[in-house]
């Protein structure tokens, strides 16, 4: 298994949302099809993000990266219900560093 993270930067709530619902979709998305090992929430320059360290089951490498994208973009469509979202950014485990893919 591959390790991933999923980090979204966190603009604005919709009306009528807690913030609860941001890190809650996210998580519901992710883990519907994998794994979420971890997820926190910082603030980088002021703005909000969410950060879902996730695993994918995979047969090479491609296919996996494939895997963790469309994955990350299915929890993007998630939070996009409750919160208006930055740029998506997917990075993997490689030794000891994250890589965006």
């Amino acid at each position: 298994m591959s390790s991933f993270r999923a980090q979204l930067d966190i603009l604005g709530l919709l009306p009528g949302h807690a913030p609860e619902a941001v890190m809650e979709s996210a998580e519901a998305a992710l883990g519907a099809a994998h794994l979420v090992e971890a997820k926190q929430l910082d603030v980088v320059a002021g703005v909000p993000r969410i950060t879902l360290r996730f695993l994918v089951e995979e047969t090479d490498y491609e296919t996996g990266a494939k895997q963790a994208v469309q994955a990350a973009v299915k929890m993007r469509h998630a939070v996009e219900r409750v919160a208006t979202v930055g740029p998506l950014r997917v990075l993997r485990r490689r030794r000891n560093r994250w890589e965006g893919l």
